[in-house]
């Protein structure tokens, strides 16, 4: 077992993400509830239950989206290993182990805590990376559950799934049918606000989601102890993503945030305004680190 490094910056950064999402959200609820025709306590029950869905079952659905399935130890016993040896280097409980069939290469963790994590790796990437960069990526995952910033964005990213929801739908449902004007006007309120939701929740999880992947790639560097296997890894995988058809990227691009490199199609608004720091700088990064442990 290794010393972790405890990063402060990450907690403090997280703290102060939830924190200001709420302060969004409490915002977007009382406008829902104002010009929305539903009652504040209505609105709060209807944001506490699907919340609570989200938090218990936020690895399965993460998993169904995916079309990820848990694999045994006698299924996939050399991944089974290596993530338990991971794990007691890194002092944490093995998690579930997932394979998605894909032709993107990628890996994500998810579970709303360290007892109930899983880590899922594709198909495509075990296909193309060495043992030595899958020990590196699965360390990767590893960390975020170290960090427990998988929960985190699991839970910054609900709110800002239902305000996309409205800004895509509401001006058709609010406006449709014999809708009189004063309808139509709340209806334009709340997708202006929507949007507004939207745009700053996004922003905010961009951040977070940002700082939390390098704080990942650090600590994969910690527990493999040779951060040029990451290093690697992502320039493998970012070669091999520009050849995977964009259909098959925008198919699970609305994951973005959970995989350690975001599948971003050629045409997609997300080069702009991507959930993760560019594999230049990450790569930067981790060669920097190596040259500090090198002394």
């Amino acid at each position: 077992m290794k010393k972790w490094f405890h990063d402060y910056g990450l907690a403090a950064r997280m703290i102060l993400t939830m924190f200001l999402l709420a302060a969004v959200y409490l915002f977007f609820l009382a406008v829902l509830s104002a010009y929305g025709g539903v009652g504040t306590y209505g609105l709060i029950m209807f944001a506490g239950f699907f919340l609570l869905i989200q938090f218990f079952l936020s690895d399965r659905l993460v998993l169904w989206s995916m079309g990820g399935r848990i694999v045994s130890e006698q299924e996939e016993p050399r991944l089974h290993e290596t993530v338990s040896r991971l794990c007691a280097i890194a002092d944490l409980p093995k998690p579930k182990i997932a394979i998605v069939e894909s032709s993107v290469p990628n890996a994500f963790a998810t579970g709303r805590s360290k007892g109930s994590a899983v880590v899922a790796v594709t198909t495509s990437l075990r296909q193309r990376l060495s043992q030595a960069e899958l020990e590196a990526v699965l360390a990767h995952e590893l960390s975020h559950v170290k960090n427990r910033d998988v929960l985190v964005i699991t839970i910054a990213s609900f709110f800002s799934t239902i305000a996309s929801f409205l800004v895509q739908n509401m001006l058709f449902f609010g406006m449709g049918g014999d809708r009189d004007r004063r309808g139509a006007g709340a209806a334009i309120i709340i997708w202006v606000v929507s949007l507004i939701v939207w745009i700053v929740s996004y922003l905010l999880i961009m951040a977070l989601s940002r700082y939390r992947e390098f704080a990942a790639d650090r600590g994969s560097a910690m527990i493999t102890g040779n951060p040029s296997h990451l290093a690697s890894a992502l320039m493998t995988i970012s070669g091999v993503m520009e050849r995977v058809p964009s259909r098959d990227l925008r198919e699970i691009e609305k994951m973005n945030a959970f995989f350690i490199i975001p599948a971003i199609s050629g045409d997609s608004i997300m080069n702009l305004f991507s959930t993760h720091p560019t594999v230049e700088a990450r790569i930067r990064a981790l060669e920097e680190m190596e040259r500090r442990m090198e002394i």
